[in-house]
């Protein structure tokens, strides 16, 4: 995925990254960084949104549908394409709360739990927007 960062950070340009995702060219660095100490730093799903919105192409979203197995397509035209994202994006929600208790219990920092919080955060507002999009497709 970092590399998927990388592209879609190179494709939108560092500058307008910045203005559009209100994040420092050091923090979108950290994001993609292959160094040891930001191994588990990833670009939160609201950011990845909005710099999407601005780019060429969808460089994150394209690769979580990879790992899914799923063509961009099937999900605009599929419900069951948009239930793996959301079951994918369940996990993903539940690997972060499960890291997110584990970290309460080694008292992490104040930065780590904001972080951690809002991504959560997205997540959560991704997937309601998700299963309200659903809804109107049954009904």
């Amino acid at each position: 995925m970092k590399k998927h960062t990388e592209a879609l950070v190179k494709d939108v340009g560092i500058e307008v990254a910045c203005r559009v995702s209100g994040k420092s060219k050091a923090t979108l660095g950290r994001y993609y960084s292959e160094a040891p100490e930001h191994a588990e730093r990833y670009m939160p799903v609201d950011t990845v949104a909005a710099l999407e919105a601005v780019a060429s192409y969808p460089h994150v979203t394209s690769a979580l549908a990879e790992i899914r197995a799923i063509k961009l397509g099937d999900a605009e035209t599929q419900p069951e394409g948009l239930c793996a994202i959301m079951i994918g994006l369940s996990e993903q929600y539940a690997t972060l709360m499960a890291e997110f208790g584990r970290s309460l219990e080694e008292d992490m920092s104040e930065n780590d739990t904001r972080r951690m919080l809002r991504e959560a955060m997205a997540l959560q507002k991704t997937l309601l927007g998700l299963k309200v999009h659903l809804e109107r497709r049954v009904v």
